[in-house]
């Protein structure tokens, strides 16, 4: 049975789920969980004499949980001669060499690694005619069905709660077949495809009915994108509109989430409502500024009545009454508003989020690709510049990924238009266009650019970066590209955090030696660039901790483009006027490649400035809406304590 050190709670404390739900206190502490859950499996099998039925998943969620399988194998001699695997899923049509086939995905990262027998794997064929399908799909049930049913199956979960590809609509009695794609699915796979033009349409899914008939069925998932999904699916009604809140109905069904996908759960979004808890300031400020939020008041109109009415007299009780705690949360509230992100020169700091001293700090502003600086925080970049900080940015990746195809060639093309023009002759300015023009015409939509694609791809966005730093007024050596190794490797999977990437941030924090470091905390990212990045910047923090010049270094997060903080959570908020909202829209045009037709869009219509200004825009109605006073909109940061 999987157990987590973190998650003690009761089933009273558990009773608005009809799943149940195991929260770890990160996806590679759950990843070992459920590992160790199958390998125990196995070895049971194993002891048996019998073949060990896997139901096995693809996507981001199970890849730490494959990498932790191969390692209990290399070891710790967990073997996987017995393990005969079925896959959920595959899309239609696709080759099994592609970069983004799951039978590639399943080889990489775990068959090749470990000593399963091949014959023992199954993965749904993406080559089959459309006529051929049918029969295909009836035939992989045979096979499940003649051993005996799968014993435990692994899920994650789509945002639009499909399990498998089986999309919302899907009968709970569904069998194995040929899917149209949720434009919601397409979407969020479209990064991995380069663009929603190239995903697939189709896929081929095992049908809800198999899923439902495993043994046991264990459905992971991380962050906090997916936890509104998570909190329908597990405290919601039983809908074919979410097929995993079939799980409800399943004997032996659990949801192994982080505690990120688990936010959004009434025990830990509003635990007041479950159980008698202590009223720590932080859950204090949570719990009136949602209660607030809820009642559509400002904070200083909630009254003791609302306070009962809503579970919190517990709460009125131990501090009451409502005017004094409600006077209490105004004001802190009051106090994360600044003009001054690096600290008001001359002035009373006790209530300010920043310090007064020194007047003029050394800014240090990491950026993991580079335009999320002016994105996430441009109006503080611009403010801070202005303010007379010595303001540094450091764009941690070359983000050449996320420009398009033909923004390569067009850049190549002007370099050979400019040097004709001129007369500047220059074979190999020939020789790389021809060479650029040449694989971009031929290449498959999964294909990996070779390095010269690259380099162009990188120089387009290092241009653009160089420009929005010029535009804030930033001179060349206050600019920095550091080309973090883990991004180099030409695809959408990057490699892992490596002891290089910390050293080359280690580095130029020790050669700056800021007062003030901002490093982007927008885990939604769907690609994983900003985790891989901020971790970067937290290791080299803690390595450096014994510095002198750290003792004076406070770190801000800030998010932007993918999420933004919670209100109870923000402690610095940097308001801006209509002007300063334009000016960083203007920072953000410099940025061409990503307008018009992003490569990495995410589930998100909108174009980056559009995002930002409404999430800046959000969170100052929230701030008028509780209340305080009316700004155009406002950037949100929280500190982290090292």
């Amino acid at each position: 049975m999987l157990k987590s050190n973190i998650d003690k709670s009761t089933g009273f404390e558990k009773r608005f789920e009809n799943i149940n739900t195991v929260v770890f206190d990160n996806s590679t502490s759950a990843s070992v969980a459920v590992a160790k859950e199958i390998a125990n499996l196995i070895q049971l099998k194993q002891e048996n004499n019998e073949s060990c039925i896997l139901g096995l998943a693809t996507g981001s969620s199970p890849k730490g949980l494959y990498a932790e399988l191969v390692r209990m194998h290399k070891e710790e001699g967990l073997s996987f001669k017995n393990v005969i695997s079925f896959n959920l899923d595959e899309y239609y049509p696709m080759e099994p060499d592609s970069i983004n086939s799951y039978v590639r995905f399943m080889k990489e990262l775990l068959f090749d690694q470990v000593d399963i027998l091949p014959e023992n794997v199954h993965i749904p064929n993406g080559t089959l005619t459309k006529e051929e399908i049918a029969d295909y799909c009836a035939g992989y049930e045979t096979k499940i069905e003649a051993l005996g049913g799968i014993d435990l199956q692994i899920l994650g979960i789509g945002g639009n709660g499909h399990i498998g590809f089986n999309e919302s609509g899907s009968l709970q009695n569904s069998k194995t077949r040929l899917v149209a794609l949720d434009h919601i699915t397409r979407v969020a796979a479209s990064s991995d495809f380069k663009g929603l033009s190239n995903t697939p349409r189709t896929a081929i899914t095992l049908g809800v009915k198999k899923i439902m008939e495993a043994k046991q069925v264990i459905l992971m998932a991380w962050g906090v994108g997916k936890s509104n999904i998570v909190k329908a699916s597990v405290e919601g009604t039983v809908t074919n509109q979410i097929p995993a809140s079939f799980l409800q109905e399943h004997k032996n069904a659990v949801f192994v989430l982080d505690k990120e996908a688990s936010s959004k759960l009434t025990r830990i979004n509003t635990p007041w409502l479950v159980e008698k808890v202590v009223w720590t300031d932080k859950l204090i400020r949570k719990a009136v500024l949602g209660l607030a939020l809820h009642l559509k008041k400002p904070i200083l109109m909630l009254t003791d009545a609302d306070y009962i009415e809503n579970g919190m007299s517990d709460l009125l009780a131990d501090s009451g009454p409502a005017y004094d705690i409600n006077i209490k949360i105004f004001n802190k509230l009051q106090n994360t508003i600044t003009g001054w992100p690096g600290g008001k020169p001359n002035a009373d700091d006790s209530h300010r989020p920043e310090r007064a001293e020194p007047a003029r700090k050394r800014v240090l502003i990491f950026s993991p690709h580079p335009d999320d600086d002016i994105i996430s925080m441009g109006g503080t970049f611009m403010r801070l510049q202005q303010q007379g900080h010595e303001v540094h940015v450091a764009y941690q990746t070359s983000g050449n990924i996320a420009v398009a195809d033909d923004e390569a060639l067009r850049f190549a093309s002007f370099v050979c238009d400019y040097n004709e023009k001129f007369g500047i002759k220059s074979v190999e300015a020939e020789n790389i266009y021809k060479k650029a023009e040449v694989f971009l015409k031929n290449k498959k939509a999964s294909k990996i650019d070779i390095p010269e694609v690259r380099y162009l791809k990188g120089l387009i966005r290092k241009g653009e970066a160089r420009s929005t730093s010029h535009f804030v007024g930033l001179p060349d050596e206050q600019i920095h590209f550091m080309e973090l190794p883990f991004y180099e490797t030409g695809a959408i999977e990057k490699k892992p955090l490596g002891e290089e990437d910390i050293q080359l941030t280690m580095n130029l924090i020790e050669k700056i030696k800021p007062h003030q470091i901002y490093a982007a905390g927008d885990l939604a990212d769907p690609h994983g660039t900003h985790k891989v990045c901020l971790d970067a910047i937290f290791e080299a923090a803690k390595r450096l901790k014994s510095n002198d010049f750290m003792n004076d270094c406070w770190i801000w997060l800030y998010r932007g483009a993918w999420q933004e903080w919670g209100i109870d959570e923000i402690e610095m908020a940097v308001p801006m006027s209509p002007d300063q909202v334009l000016a960083k829209r203007h920072g953000i045009f410099k940025h061409q490649s990503q307008k018009d037709g992003v490569v990495f869009q995410g589930s998100d219509a909108r174009e980056f400035w559009q995002r930002a200004e409404d999430r800046n825009s959000e969170t100052a109605m929230f701030y008028k809406e509780l209340g305080l006073a009316t700004y155009a909109a406002m950037e949100a940061f929280v500190r982290w304590e090292y």
